[in-house]
């Protein structure tokens, strides 16, 4: 695997092996007791896929295996030298490098002139609601990380993610109020006769 191809789950898994050797499973565990689903897509078959294709990329190794009680044996892995030097790179190019990661809203709103802005107005009103409790739900995980003592550099992630979904709030507000003066001019869309 070229080290600029680097999944987003494969970077997650790397980051985690950078912590301490451990199985898929734990990473699992691991990446949703931390909420990291909100970064990466995260589901047990395809972390256990990433694993092995950094293994089979000699980024990351198996430590042994292991069995507790009556469930499957559990390989544990740990990072190679190979593994820190490739996630180095990848987080260099992922914070240096401004990508287009064509998020579907901003092409929403530019197609938003095909509904009636009644129509609009309503679902921006259902978006800014998921906003709102997503915002409550870092707002709780941001005190949670301060209470229990954890170091700001591992959640600074949040603090970016609460300044994105204020910047879309406000800007929807406006964008709302905008629609509800009659300020933006909004056509009602033609119906197709049949």
């Amino acid at each position: 695997m070229a080290r600029s191809q680097l999944s987003p789950l494969g970077v997650a898994a790397l980051a985690l092996l950078a912590e301490a050797p451990m199985h898929p499973y734990e990473m699992y565990q691991l990446l949703m007791a931390r909420h990291e689903d909100r970064l990466v897509k995260v589901r047990p078959g395809t972390l256990y896929h990433a694993v092995a294709r950094l293994e089979s990329d000699g980024l990351l190794e198996a430590t042994g295996t292991d069995r507790d009680g009556r469930r499957p044996e559990r390989t544990t892995y740990r990072i190679t030298d190979d593994g820190r030097a490739a996630l180095s790179q990848r987080l260099a190019g992922m914070l240096s490098e401004a990508v287009n990661e064509y998020p579907a809203f901003p092409h929403a709103i530019a197609e938003a002139h095909n509904l009636p802005s009644d129509v609009v107005l309503e679902l921006l009103d259902i978006r800014l609601a998921a906003l709102d409790e997503q915002l409550a739900f870092l707002a709780e995980g941001r005190e949670a990380a301060i209470a229990k003592g954890v170091e700001r550099r591992y959640w600074v992630d949040v603090e970016y993610q609460q300044a994105m979904l204020r910047c879309e709030i406000d800007w929807i507000r406006s964008f709302q109020a905008e629609l509800r003066s009659g300020g933006l001019p909004w056509q009602t869309p033609a119906t197709t006769k049949d």
